[in-house]
């Protein structure tokens, strides 16, 4: 092996953890003489493969496609990490790997694909789905992720679920429920600002809308998102379609003022005085990783509820919560695709597992038994 050029400390625990890297393929079924060759392999693969080109709906049954979802990543988006490529990306994968498996069962495969145009990207997922019961988009940069992973989803008869999404939004919501439920208050009547208009912010948003939230101003790093801004890409103008209904114009901070709820997904930095200018008690949620935009320590001096998303504060807003339950439900409903009501229930369910909510206990922890159960359940209720 040549001597590596790194300047890491290559023998931290952090390395030493990933030493080999974190996932492996076993098998299922004893091999241990030639009759269990001749059934596994040839000739009794035979008449399985057979079968299931006479009647493709066999593989799910006869193969692990029901079980086993593809995190496909082109690494350009990794965590907060940038455009990195496929190759670093590839811990991170391994990683999603690893908590499917131990969250909800499900074998997931790390696909990390040297980036290309859109068009290329999703022929390529398309053409490796067959391999699989769902598709996992991972980091791929905004506003790419949205194209590829509608396409893929009006292409494919298999799950497909855009993580940084929806994962985000899905434990987001659930975590505004409870807060609503600590500070007596209801959705429709919440004044809410999300910060950021990537991916995260868009389903964010979209997620909140349909969950009753009437009044949402979403801000870019240009300021307040409407009908004002001609600058705008087509994701963007979508956005200033249907937020803003009041027709706020200006900075960050002035979306801010008189503000019930601050939904942080952009990462930099809120000044203070900016959230000092909130209804008095607001809810924050403070989720760039590993740099929260409002300090939590800054965000208690005012904030009845304050979230983010690391793990060392309360109320981490963390996507494990969803998405290994998300998966669950879909591939044990058949490898259905997740509609927005599943997300909605997903939600829902996440929320209700915690039986008392409070200021600093409104999601449950990410080892609490039986969440990605419950999620499962609610998805599965929903299928169509």
């Amino acid at each position: 092996m040549p001597k590596s050029e790194t300047t890491f400390d290559l023998s931290a625990p952090a390395f030493v953890a990933h030493e080999g890297g974190k996932v492996e393929v076993q098998a299922t079924k004893p091999l241990n003489d030639a009759a269990d060759l001749s059934l596994l392999y040839t000739p009794g693969v035979a008449d399985v493969c057979l079968a299931i080109a006479e009647d493709p709906s066999l593989s799910r049954r006869f193969t692990a496609r029901h079980n086993t979802v593809a995190v496909i990543t082109d690494g350009t988006a990794v965590l907060g990490l940038g455009d990195i490529g496929p190759l670093a990306a590839m811990p991170v994968m391994e990683g999603k790997a690893v908590l499917f498996k131990h969250f909800a069962g499900v074998d997931a495969i790390p696909v990390c694909l040297e980036s290309g145009t859109i068009d290329e990207l999703v022929e390529t997922i398309a053409r490796l789905a067959p391999s699989y019961g769902g598709i996992n988009l991972e980091d791929i940069s905004a506003p790419r992720c949205f194209d590829i992973e509608r396409r893929l989803r009006e292409r494919l008869e298999i799950p497909v679920f855009h993580d940084d999404q929806h994962g985000t939004a899905i434990v987001a919501l659930a975590g505004l429920i409870n807060a609503c439920r600590v500070i007596d208050r209801q959705m429709a009547s919440l004044k809410v600002v999300v910060g950021g208009a990537g991916a995260a912010g868009v389903a964010v948003t979209q997620l909140l809308q349909l969950a009753g939230v009437q009044d949402i101003v979403v801000c870019d790093s240009r300021g307040v998102i409407g009908m004002h801004r001609a600058d705008l890409v087509a994701h963007k103008q979508r956005l200033a379609e249907t937020t803003n209904p009041n027709g706020l114009t200006g900075t960050l901070g002035d979306a801010l003022v008189g503000a019930d709820v601050y939904v942080g997904v952009s990462g930099g930095t809120v000044p203070e005085e900016q959230i000092a200018a909130m209804a008095p008690g607001p809810v924050i949620f403070a989720l760039a990783n590993p740099n929260p935009e409002v300090h939590p320590q800054i965000a208690h001096k005012y904030a009845s509820v304050v979230a983010t998303g690391r793990s060392d504060f309360p109320n981490q807003i963390n996507n494990v919560l969803a998405f290994p339950g998300i998966f669950r439900g879909a591939l044990d409903a058949g490898g259905v695709q997740i509609s927005e009501e599943m997300k909605l229930a997903a939600a829902w369910a996440i929320a209700d597992l915690v039986e008392e909510p409070r200021a600093d206990l409104i999601v449950p922890p990410v080892f609490q038994p039986g969440v990605a159960e419950a999620v499962a359940a609610a998805v599965q209720a929903h299928a169509i």
